[in-house]
């Protein structure tokens, strides 16, 4: 257990630094031991929504000289990748979960009972020891790394279930590059990302039918030599049994593609200050 309430695990790299930094928002299970029981006991135990196991297919990074941030606690406790104030990033008419859900994707209640839903005060309360700490080493962490390298950049990993109805009919491409429409990377990295990841087996969409969350959005300044990018990719590429179990074999098809995207980058990052 996480008694510290520090909602963010380091890992550092293992190799000589690069100028990457792989954020991985939404891989956390845990919950706040004084909020813990308000939520259904059956489906905090396997947290639907979580994009789970990430930070196992993304093991390798920290020996690619990445360095590597990841959640702790659930988004069902508070969504990293929702911005602050609970506004949509989206105008599509989807079925957006908000800051502090009270239902799954699926539309399912998540709490026992509605006046244990979170109010406008705790909402408030879990931004300050939750939310903004992980943006917060975030931005340290990109700052640390622009004195060292003239680009750096933030690669926010995700995942979700192959087909998400509340989100839209169709079921989802195996991967998403999402960079809001081009404003969080500079384009010769942008196209550098797409080219690596088309040259694969793995359908490859752009900015459709996610662009990036307020991660990406945030902290993406391509004119400060800082560029974000958001990678979502569905489930069934490296989980198996329903997208509940964590698949060895199908994960090293896609974790090559990845080292690959991963490297390309990297060149982006070897010129130091």
């Amino acid at each position: 257990m996480n008694e510290n309430c520090v909602p963010y695990r380091i890992v550092l790299p293992q190799a000589e630094k690069t100028g990457i930094l792989l954020s991985i928002p939404h891989c956390g299970i845990e919950f706040p031991k004084e909020i813990k029981d308000n939520y259904k006991t059956d489906l905090i135990q396997h947290p639907d929504d979580t994009d789970s196991y990430l930070e196992k297919l993304y093991d390798f990074a920290s020996s690619m000289g990445i360095t590597v941030i990841q959640a702790v606690y659930s988004r069902w406790v508070i969504d990293l990748n929702r911005t602050p104030e609970n506004s949509s990033l989206y105008s599509d008419g989807r079925i957006i979960t908000s800051l502090c859900p009270t239902t799954n994707f699926f539309g399912d209640k998540i709490y026992t009972d509605q006046s244990l839903e979170p109010t406008s005060s705790e909402v408030e309360i879990r931004l300050n020891k939750y939310y903004y700490p992980y943006h917060n080493k975030i931005d340290e962490i990109l700052v640390e790394l622009k004195d060292e390298f003239k680009n750096v950049i933030l690669w926010d990993a995700h995942s979700i279930r192959r087909k998400v109805e509340t989100i839209q009919k169709e079921p989802f491409p195996d991967l998403i590059l999402g960079n809001n429409d081009k404003k969080t990377a500079s384009e010769k990295i942008i196209k550098a990302a797409l080219a690596t990841l088309k040259d694969s087996s793995f359908e490859v969409y752009h900015n459709h039918p996610f662009k990036g969350g307020y991660i990406t959005r945030s902290k993406g300044k391509p004119t400060k030599n800082i560029h974000s990018l958001q990678l979502e990719m569905a489930k069934d590429l490296y989980m198996s049994n329903n997208e509940t179990v964590y698949d060895s074999t199908k994960a090293q098809m896609i974790q090559k593609t990845l080292k690959q995207a991963l490297t390309t980058l990297t060149n982006f990052t070897n010129e130091r200050v």
